[in-house]
Order: C-alpha cells, then sequence, then structure tokens
C-alpha cells in the first residue's frame, strides 16, 4: 500500500469530523502520505531533534532544494500579509486572491512597518539577479518570508505557498511546516502549445488556461493561430482573413442546421483588442506568449480569404477535414509582402522576443507542378522547393530581426538551410533539435512521441476522441529534455520543454481540459524541477492533492488515469467468467461483486477473479483510503458477454488508429467510433460460436474529413459488390466470409443501422471474428458500434 502504516494517519482518516468535505479529508490523508523517496534527504520523512516526524509537503513541481525543520506556522485570517516594494505588493494581492478561492482563506495586506508573526513578501537586491525566477522560502513558527530579485520569483514562491496552504485539512487556522526552500527552475522555456485554429477557445477560457500555467510555474504559452481549418486573429489591413477564413462549415450534419436545414458555419477569431487584454493578463503571470502564424502551409483559410495568395488560382473555402493538407501559398513578391504585413500587426500586440512562423507539413506538391513558381525559382536562382522554403523564411526572419524579434519555425525548416537567428522547436523527435544545437541554434524540445497532449492518456473506453496511440503521465513524466550526445556549449541552446494541444478533436473546452490535466503537472516538474530530485512513485504520492486543488478551482481534469479498467476472459458458459481490475497509473484497486460501492475496507485486487454469474462487479483506484474516482461498473451474465463494443474490439491491423466522434447532433452529446482509417476492419479474437445461429451488428456513419497527402495510397478497402457495399463477417481479417448483409444507402434517424447476418449452420468453434464494411471509404465511412451474437433459439 502507499499509505503510511502509523496509527496517527489511520486515525485522523477515520475519525475526521463530518463537517468537512470528502475532497478536504483526501487531502488532509495524502499530505500525510506524500513521503515517499524524493532523490534527496530534504524530501523525505524526517525526524527533528524532538523525535517528531517531518513530512515533505506534497509540491508539484519539486523545488531544487528543501530543508525541512522543527514546527510550524499557523495562518488564520487574522495574520498579517506584508509587502515591501512595489512589485512584492502585487505579488501579495495575487496571493491574497488565490488563498480567497482555495484554501478561501481571506487575509489582508498590512503596511505595518513591522513583519513579526505574519507572511512577507519581499524584493531582495542582495540575491543574484541572474536567476530573475528563482525564489527563497522560509517558514518559520514566527514568520513566513517570501524572497526573491524580482516580481518573476517572487510570484513563483508565492504559488508555492499557496501550495503548502492547499496541502493540509483546510480549516483555518491551517498550520504550514516549517521548512527553508530555495527554488529556480533548471529550464528557462516551460510551454504549453494550444491550437486555437482548429477549434476555438473563448477569451476567458484562454485565461484560465494561463493562470493554470502560472500555478504550474509555466511561462511560455505558444499560441496557434492560424490554420487551414481557421484564421484566429484580426488582422486590420486584410479584414477578409477573419471575415472568410475565421468560419468554416463542419463535415455531415455537424454543418447543417437542424431547424432550417441550411449550412452552419463555426466562426471565431480574437480581436486585436481581446488579444492585447490577453497578452496583459499573460504578463501579469510572468507569462510571454508566442504567436503562430503558420506558412507556408496550413494556409487554406487564409487562402479562400485571398485566393490570390495560392498556387491553384482557386477559390477554395476554409478547409473542415483533418490531416496534412496541400495548399500552400504561393512565391510572388506580392505574397511576400502580405505575409510581412501581416507580421508587422501580430509583432504590435506581442511584445514577446519570437515569433513562430511554422514551417511545419507543407507538402510540396502545388509549387513541383506549377509552371509560375519552378519559373520563380529560377529567376531566384533556387534549385529545389525545400530551398524555396528556407528562402521564404530568411526573407521573413530577416523582417522580424529588423523589428527586434526571432524567429521559431517547427523542425522541417532545417531542411533547406537554417535562417541564420532561427531557433528550432523540435517536434518530429529529437533528432531535429539535435542537430539545430549542433549548428549553434537555440531549440525547444517539443517530440510528439512524450509531449503531445491530444494523444490518448489512455486505453480506456471512457477516452474522449483523440489522435492514434497514447502518451501517458507516465510518458510525459518520464521525458528527459536535454539529449543526449551534446557537449556543454551545445546544451545550452536547449532553451527548454514544451507540450502541445492540438485541437481537431475537441471540440469544447472541457475537452482540453481533459487533455491538458494532470499531465501539465508532469511536465511541469521535467521543466522545473533538477532532473536528480524527479520521482516517478514520489509524484504519484504527491499527485492526488494536486487534484484536491484542480476540483476546488473547478478544473475538468481527466478521470481515466484514475479510473479502473474492467476486462474479462471466458465465455462465461460454465457459469463464471475471469476478471481482471487495472488501474494505469498503478494505485490499488479495491472491488465488490455484491452491487454495493467499492470502499477503503472492500478487498484489494491482487490476482484474477473467478466470478460466478450473474454479478456486478465495481472497482475503484484508492490513496490513503480514499476513491481517486468515482468507481467503475459492469455488469455481467450470460447475455451480456455476448455482445461487445468496438472499444472492446481489436483493429485487424491498426495502421491509423483514431477515436472518431460522430457528425450529429448538431449539438450536444455525439457517438464516438474506434477506427483505423488505413484500414477499418475490426476482429473480436477468439469468439466461441457454438451454439450461435447469427451476428447483429449496431454500426453507425461519419464524413471521412482526412487528407492524407502522400499517405493516401496507404488507405484499403475491399471493393463492394452491390450498389451500397456490404457488411462481411468473415474468420480472420483476411480468412473466409462466413455471411455477407448489403448495406443500406443511409443510417436510421437516429444516426445508425442494425444488421443481422445469418451464419452458415455448421459454423462451430472458436474463430477471430472479423467485421468489415466493404466500398471506398469516402466520402462517408462506416463505423462499428457494437457486435453481438446470437444463439439459435432452443429446440421444442
Amino acid at each position: 500500500m502507499l499509505v503510511p502504516n502509523r496509527p496517527e494517519v489511520r486515525a485522523m482518516i477515520h475519525s475526521a469530523p463530518n463537517r468537512l468535505m470528502p475532497g478536504i479529508v483526501l487531502a488532509m490523508a495524502m499530505l500525510l502520505a506524500a513521503c515517499g523517496k524524493t532523490g534527496a534527504p530534504a524530501a523525505t520523512e524526517t525526524t527533528a531533534a524532538s523525535g517528531d516526524a517531518i513530512i515533505a509537503p506534497a509540491l508539484i513541481p519539486q523545488p531544487a532544494a528543501m530543508m525541512p525543520a522543527e514546527g510550524g506556522f499557523m495562518v488564520s485570517a487574522d495574520t498579517p500579509v506584508h509587502a515591501r516594494g512595489s512589485e512584492a505588493e502585487t505579488v501579495a494581492r495575487q496571493f491574497i486572491a488565490l488563498a480567497a478561492k482555495t484554501p478561501q482563506l481571506q487575509l489582508k495586506l498590512d503596511d505595518a512597518a513591522t513583519d513579526a508573526g505574519g507572511i512577507v513578501f519581499a524584493i531582495d537586491d542582495t540575491l543574484p539577479a541572474a536567476a530573475p525566477e528563482a525564489y527563497s522560502l522560509d517558514v518559520s513558527p514566527q514568520r513566513i518570508r517570501v524572497s526573491a530579485s524580482d516580481g518573476r520569483g517572487l510570484y513563483y514562491g508565492a504559488v508555492t505557498l499557496w501550495q503548502l496552504l492547499t496541502s493540509g485539512a483546510g480549516d483555518a487556522p491551517l498550520r504550514v511546516p516549517a521548512l527553508r526552500i530555495d527554488d529556480t527552475p533548471r529550464f528557462g522555456w516551460r510551454g504549453l502549445m494550444l491550437d486555437s485554429a482548429r477549434h476555438f477557445q473563448s477569451v476567458d477560457e484562454i485565461k484560465r488556461v494561463l493562470d493554470q500555467m502560472a500555478l504550474h510555474k509555466l511561462n511560455t504559452f505558444h499560441w496557434h493561430l492560424t490554420d487551414d481549418q481557421g484564421w484566429r486573429i484580426e488582422i486590420k489591413q486584410y479584414p477578409k482573413l477573419t471575415e472568410v477564413g475565421g468560419c468554416r462549415v463542419p463535415a455531415g450534419d455537424g454543418g447543417i442546421d437542424p431547424k432550417s436545414g441550411q449550412p452552419r458555419p463555426y466562426c471565431g477569431f480574437y480581436t486585436q483588442e481581446q488579444i492585447r487584454d490577453v497578452v496583459a493578463h499573460a504578463a501579469a503571470l510572468h507569462i510571454t506568449i508566442v504567436p503562430e502564424i503558420d506558412m507556408p502551409g496550413h494556409a487554406q483559410a487564409a487562402i479562400a480569404a485571398y485566393p490570390e495568395l495560392g498556387v491553384l488560382g482557386d477559390k477554395p473555402v476554409p478547409l473542415n477535414e483533418w490531416g496534412v493538407n496541400t495548399y500552400l501559398f504561393n512565391v510572388e513578391e506580392s505574397t511576400f509582402r502580405f505575409l510581412e504585413n501581416v507580421l508587422d500587426e501580430v509583432i504590435t500586440l506581442f511584445p514577446g522576443k519570437y515569433i513562430h512562423l511554422g514551417g511545419d507539413e507543407a507538402v510540396k506538391d502545388q509549387w513541383k507542378a506549377s509552371p509560375r513558381v519552378q519559373a520563380r525559382m529560377r529567376e531566384l536562382g533556387i534549385r529545389t522547393e525545400e530551398e524555396m522554403q528556407s528562402h521564404l523564411l530568411k526573407r521573413l526572419e530577416k523582417h522580424l530581426v529588423a523589428k527586434d524579434r526571432l524567429m521559431i519555425g517547427w523542425d522541417e525548416i532545417l531542411a533547406g538551410g537554417l535562417p541564420p537567428e532561427a531557433a528550432v522547436m523540435s517536434w518530429r523527435g529529437t533528432e531535429g533539435g539535435i542537430a539545430a544545437a549542433k549548428q549553434g541554434h537555440d531549440v525547444v524540445m517539443s517530440p510528439v512521441s512524450d509531449l503531445y497532449l491530444d494523444y490518448l492518456q489512455t486505453d480506456s473506453p471512457n477516452e474522449p476522441p483523440g489522435r492514434p496511440a497514447t502518451v501517458t503521465l507516465q510518458e510525459v513524466y518520464a521525458y528527459e529534455p536535454m539529449p543526449a550526445g551534446l557537449d556543454a556549449t551545445q546544451q545550452k541552446h536547449v532553451l527548454g520543454v514544451q507540450a502541445n494541444t492540438w485541437t481537431e478533436h475537441m471540440r469544447g473546452f472541457e475537452r482540453v481540459q481533459h487533455a491538458i490535466f494532470p499531465r501539465i503537472a508532469a511536465l511541469a516538474e521535467s521543466a522545473w524541477s533538477p532532473a536528480e530530485r524527479k520521482d516517478w512513485d514520489g509524484f504519484l504520492k504527491r499527485l492526488p492533492v494536486q487534484l484536491q486543488r484542480y476540483r476546488a478551482l473547478g478544473i475538468a481534469y481527466a478521470q481515466t488515469p484514475f479510473q479502473v479498467d474492467i476486462a474479462t476472459a471466458g465465455s462465461g458458459r460454465d457459469g463464471k467468467v475471469q476478471v481482471a481490475l487495472s488501474n494505469p497509473l498503478g494505485y490499488e484497486v479495491r472491488y465488490t461483486t455484491d452491487g454495493s460501492a467499492p470502499a477503503a475496507t472492500s478487498p484489494l485486487f491482487e490476482q484474477p477473479l473467478d466470478v460466478k454469474l450473474p454479478a456486478q462487479v465495481q472497482a475503484a483506484a484508492f490513496f490513503a483510503g480514499q476513491p481517486l474516482a468515482t468507481a467503475s461498473v459492469r455488469k455481467l451474465d450470460a447475455t451480456s458477454l455476448l455482445t461487445r463494443n468496438d472499444e472492446e474490439m481489436k483493429m485487424c491491423t491498426g495502421n491509423l488508429m483514431l477515436r472518431l466522434e460522430d457528425d450529429g447532433p448538431a449539438d450536444g452529446e455525439r457517438a464516438i467510433f474506434k477506427v483505423d482509417i488505413f484500414n477499418p476492419c475490426w476482429q473480436w479474437t477468439g469468439a466461441d460460436l457454438d451454439g450461435i445461429a447469427a451476428i447483429e451488428v449496431r454500426a453507425g456513419r461519419i464524413p471521412y474529413y482526412f487528407q492524407l497527402a502522400h499517405d493516401e495510397p496507404h488507405r484499403k478497402f475491399k471493393p463492394a459488390k452491390s450498389a451500397h457495399g456490404e457488411l462481411e463477417i468473415r474468420s480472420g481479417c483476411e480468412g473466409p466470409s462466413l455471411a455477407s448483409v448489403p448495406l443500406p444507402a443511409g443510417t436510421e434517424a437516429d444516426g445508425f443501422v442494425t444488421l443481422k447476418a445469418e451464419l452458415p449452420a455448421a459454423t462451430a468453434g472458436s474463430h477471430d471474428l472479423c467485421v468489415v464494411f466493404t466500398g471506398d471509404t469516402r466520402p462517408a465511412m462506416w463505423a462499428l458500434d457494437r457486435i453481438s451474437l446470437l444463439p439459435a433459439a432452443p429446440r421444442p
């Protein structure tokens, strides 16, 4: 168990007054439990001279150095808050506002000359100015003092103090343990990217993300503002960029008004006034915003607004599909001036050092096929399309440098030659970052394999729509931003680390929060804490307290890492089934089979269970005697074991598996399908067909809204034999057909269709059943929702 075997801990958990919220009881228990190894003696449980145990607080990210001491300081509404200097007063007021939200402690600023018995925020000129984000925090029985060389470090000290206040039971007076913290970040770039082009977030939602970044000590917000699907930043010289490029009509039923039957566009952009407001909000939190204006690819929304910017001479609409698109800006002088003019307005809005110019996924097919682009390349003495992209970016970098800004771009900008002063954001692995650092360029490490937050967090069927594969909390935590193989000089070019949140599948802000939280906590520790202070087991012990903070602040963090997955094996024909329970993070699992809710006293899952049918299995993950999420429930009987949903099926090949959302209804909840868009084929491994007469399939139909560029030839489908194709049930994905049923032209009113396929009379035994829908998947594809084995009717 993760709970220390200490009588005082158990007594506190089980005798807590009923007036305390369950979450507060959980926070108290987890604070006392947060004493596992941390990589340094200061963060472990130690014994003071008096013999009292000193428990390390649940701080995320871990500070660089922490030394516990004896005793503690009691904080109540009567505790005065002192500020020494104007910068300190600003931070003190921010701290007071935080304390008022949680733990709902109403503190007041006191301008008395003495600071005895209070909380003091002070700018200390004796501290080294070379570490402006560093701070010191001293807690003694007499007072609390937070000091730093400037407001940035002082703010991070205030955040740490707030975490100390929110690590306990929650009732005033609050006891802050005596300690000394000397803290400084490992990396100067601690970033989070949010894509507002694919799906739009309100100004208030952007501010909420910024607020939470600051509470995780992140300091760089990379704002993806333009793409094929939408142009989200007002450019006054070019109003059509938002008037036309800021709206798209979603694919399928989602783009149709259910009342009028007319197209219903999806629109949104930020006015320049709104952007200035967001920038000011970020600055108050010591966050720099890096805007991204993507080029020369991801340009269809801009070309839709101003077709003369394109290569083909056509007038496209903003894209309503996902994937890699082929539209590029052309390479005319007038287009270069357009981009420079856009950047001039961007510069006036964002005072930060860097402007991101994208440079990624620019498929050069249009340039290669265009006689005018080829002639232009000859005019400029450029041999290849990659060099043409480099020429464009070098020109724009020179324009930025003249305006006292620097360019950063995705690692594709290495091809054709890096602009002289450009920084590189390494996303296709670490190789681009290593190459750039060895060339003397600054880099930010942001690999897709470890830090893409639009990837699913777990294998749970409760995950929202998302991109293929998973980036788990542990993978984010384990990522080491400093690549191996760089010498000391080259290492100085590694500015830091960033996680990216692409929003193709995030229709609402709840999904954005699900993607970011709690993985942002793991990112924060990699970005801030010294490498030797990182410890996965210790992080897991501190994480439940962080969840309590999320709940208090109303953050819709992902529940799936804290839920229990219930898997079964066996057909149940012998009256029992084997059940396996697991939690993705390895927290202890407790279960019941009698219909009652799991509790701390319920059986601990240690090995697969043989469960008699019928039964209802409930299971929850626990820490410190409290559940981390609502219990998972599964009813088991002979009939339910004959049905599987798409999440319980394997994909036949899994070339590009996605969790895709249905296109309707226009508003509200939609069905989610597990689909391999390269080879849509679902498999039930080892299905027992003894006594089974037919198979029933419930299927939905969704638009095929993907641009695959050069990957298009990898898309496979079986040719249709009838007008609308067939549902085929096969024994093995490439095996013989067991049954085939013609598909209808469309679905029923609810968006689904139910089909029944009769099996040959001699079918029996174990089969790897594969469900295949024949016919081209464009423009719409069938997707499995559920499959059921139908027993033969008993003979009279």
